[in-house]
């Protein structure tokens, strides 16, 4: 793989940018591997290059049954934090911040990380005594956020509006580091390392069974034919259940859309982003000048990647009222996710009944900010049998009753 670099572009540009090669491969399946991941999008990326990163596995094959990235990972607000209240939450989140600090150097790939600082408004009596209470947990766990008052957050982004008419602003958690990243940076970056190691990202290429001989995974049969492997990992977000159905086990989740729109193109007006949990949205400005828009989930458990207008318009008048400007602006587009949904709002990072298969999903509506811990901690798991970032989150906590409630503890679970 040859390095991108200031000197590559400038070599190029006297070449006519004749001389650049694709970023990742497009073999066929071999008939076995040590490891296939099923799911091509940021957290499958992720576990197949710290795989072979940190482990020297690298006998992979990633297996997408649409086009890289076009899932989840293509459909987010991008948001990157880590200020979560439960310890094995903000663990993890943590420790993936801190990889999308490094990732573009590690990747050799601009993901155009951002920490612009991400604040989380508090709008009333209950959120100020909760975001103060996760305020002095972080500093327990070695996460840095600090409380701040309306003036701050007024002066982080003058745009807002703080005596709304319904919930003014009282304050907010403010965390200086989080940010926003290129959601698809992030997984062409994963995929060009991955292929530069060997590994073979097999796009258009759908598992239709898992086969097992007793209780142990021997490989799938997908769209291209049959494919042997020793481990199997699942991470294909709100498709989660379905494939567990497939490997022969039931998983404690629900897929619903996840709603979010952009505006059109304005100038600079903010460089944070925030969080407004009460009336349930949430804001930053692309690079672009796009205002990106986000909200909350459909009632009803569904499939669909469409918007639909009544959570645009729940989503938009909501935060018209402490973003006044807003109501001048135009939609641009608008978009749906599928997201899986535990009953604790919180991830399953897990070996499952089926020796061999291993599964990473229920990440709600928070997954992108956790796609490199999370493939790191996938690929320890895999190739350890036991990561400590995922002793909390095992599908076991759903019969032992050890729920991670990150949706009443903190409010919401993005």
């Amino acid at each position: 793989m040859k390095r991108y670099s200031a000197f590559a572009i400038a070599r190029e540009a006297v070449r006519y940018h004749t001389g650049w090669e694709r970023a990742w491969r497009a073999p066929e399946p071999k008939k076995k591997y040590d490891a296939i991941i099923i799911g091509a999008g940021g957290h499958g990326l992720a576990t197949a290059y710290y795989l072979g990163k940190n482990f020297g596995i690298t006998n992979v094959a990633i297996l997408e049954k649409g086009w890289l990235g076009g899932g989840n990972t293509g459909r987010n607000t991008t948001i990157i934090r880590s200020n979560y209240l439960q310890d094995p939450s903000a663990a993890l989140y943590e420790k993936s911040r801190s990889l999308y600090e490094t990732m573009s150097q590690d990747l050799n790939y601009n993901v155009m990380f951002s920490p612009r600082g991400v604040i989380m408004l508090a709008q009333t009596h209950h959120e100020v005594r909760g975001y103060q209470r996760t305020a002095h947990a972080n500093a327990l766990q070695g996460v840095q956020t600090e409380w701040i008052g309306p003036q701050k957050v007024k002066e982080l982004c003058s745009i807002i509006n703080l005596d709304g008419p319904r919930y003014p602003v009282l304050g907010g958690l403010w965390q200086a580091r989080g940010g926003t990243a290129r959601h698809d940076a992030v997984a062409w970056g994963y995929a060009r390392a991955c292929s530069d190691m060997g590994m073979d990202v097999i796009q258009q290429c759908e598992v239709t069974a898992i086969r097992r001989d007793g209780g142990k995974v021997v490989g799938v049969d997908t769209t291209k034919g049959a494919i042997d492997c020793d481990k199997l990992g699942i991470v294909v977000a709100g498709h989660s259940g379905d494939l567990a159905a497939k490997a022969g086990f039931r998983l404690p989740l629900e897929s619903v859309a996840l709603q979010a729109l952009v505006s059109e193109p304005i100038k600079p007006a903010m460089d944070v982003v925030i969080m407004a949990n009460t009336v349930h949205g949430y804001l930053s400005q692309s690079d672009k000048g796009e205002m990106v828009i986000g909200g909350g989930t459909d009632g009803y458990n569904n499939y669909t990647q469409r918007g639909s207008f009544h959570h645009v318009e729940e989503t938009v008048r909501a935060l018209n009222e402490t973003f006044p400007m807003l109501s001048r602006l135009k939609m641009l587009r608008q978009w749906g996710g599928i997201v899986d949904v535990t009953g604790d709002r919180s991830p399953i990072l897990s070996k499952t009944p089926v020796d061999g298969v291993f599964i990473n999903c229920g990440w709600g509506t928070g997954g992108f900010k956790a796609i490199p811990g999370s493939g790191w901690a996938m690929a320890e798991l895999m190739a350890k049998g036991h990561s400590p970032l995922t002793d909390e989150f095992g599908m076991e906590r759903f019969i032992e009753g050890r729920f991670i409630d990150e949706s009443v503890a903190a409010g919401v679970a993005h």
